[in-house]
């Protein structure tokens, strides 16, 4: 099979195609002929260097994918061989086959072309374990969403409104603020022009949100804090602004907030299914109705995943970048 493997810990442009074996399966595992695959931050950390594999998974980068089953253990599940599926994967995306455990399966949404299917998995799973399991939004709770304009912030926006929440967000230029309002976001601010935090406590009539979805870190926390509602939760799932803060734990313990945070790759594959399944139930109907769609940025061809890797790491994508096989 053709895949696009990192030859070298480096920039975009050690990504290179190359001829590897069909990976091999194990029980609980399904092959899947790739069609599309979603372009995630996390690839582009693992093509740095800075995140590995976890022990077992594919070297190649790859965490997303949409195609058709074509061999595997189902048991136990719904699924059969020949079915149109989306999967989250630990690994191996970038290719022309890949495997993912079958419990991580999704039927793609009626009405989704692969393309558009190849663009949910990793972004869903993580906003779904995230905002609404870890960070427990529910209610009328409001949501303030750092990185907007990802694909992660995109998703998070939709699902967010289309289960009735307020969602604030941060974006670098009035063009994405303006994209994600019209996504369905209730107020986008630009945090190169203002203070997010005043913003927070104008749009709130200075109660604050109740959940914070930080892929900041860094000194953001404090700021983030300043943000949040007594009760308030902050979820952190990045580091783009670095691993350390110092916090004011006062404010932590007499406001009764809650910082915490998770990483997704490294989760069992039982885990993993749960979300799947809490999905299955709750988000895909609202997919296949047409009240949540995938953004799509940009489609590169395999061979390009060099150039689409440029694209995410220079900021020009507002949503999601997708590989086509």
């Amino acid at each position: 099979m053709k895949a696009v493997e990192i030859s070298t810990p480096g920039g975009p442009e050690v990504l290179k195609l190359v001829e590897r074996e069909k990976p091999v399966l194990k029980q609980g595992e399904v092959l899947i002929r790739v069609t599309a695959a979603g372009i995630n931050r996390p690839d582009v950390f693992q093509r740095k260097g800075s995140y590995p594999p976890p022990p077992g998974a594919s070297d190649l980068p790859g965490l997303e994918v949409a195609g058709e089953i074509v061999d595997g253990d189902v048991a136990g599940t719904s699924l059969k061989i020949g079915d149109r599926v989306c999967a989250l994967t630990p690994g191996g995306g970038y290719a022309e086959f890949c495997v993912a455990p079958a419990g991580n399966c999704l039927p793609i949404p009626e009405g989704f072309t692969d393309v558009e299917a190849a663009a949910l998995p990793e972004t869903f799973f993580t906003v779904w374990t995230n905002v609404f399991d870890r960070g427990a939004l529910s209610g009328d709770e409001t949501l303030l969403v750092h990185g907007g304009a990802s694909g992660i912030g995109t998703t998070a926006i939709q699902i967010a409104r289309a289960l009735g929440h307020k969602v604030f967000v941060t974006v670098g230029s009035d063009e994405r603020a303006a994209a994600v309002e019209a996504l369905g976001a209730t107020r986008a601010i630009n945090y190169k022009t203002q203070d997010f935090v005043e913003e927070i406590k104008k749009l709130t009539n200075d109660t604050g949100v109740d959940v914070v979805l930080d892929m900041v870190s860094g000194e953001y926390i404090n700021r983030n804090i300043k943000c949040l509602a007594d009760d308030g939760r902050i979820v952190i799932i990045a580091q783009l602004g670095g691993s350390k803060a110092t916090i004011d734990t006062a404010q932590v313990m007499r406001r009764r907030l809650t910082i915490t945070g998770s990483t997704l790759r490294p989760r069992s594959v039982a885990f993993k299914t749960q979300i799947a399944q809490a999905l299955q139930q709750k988000v895909w109907p609202l997919l296949s109705a047409g009240k949540i769609k995938p953004v799509i940025h940009a489609t590169f061809a395999l061979a390009q995943a060099s150039e689409a890797h440029a694209m995410m790491e220079n900021g020009e994508n507002i949503g999601k970048i997708v590989l086509t096989v």
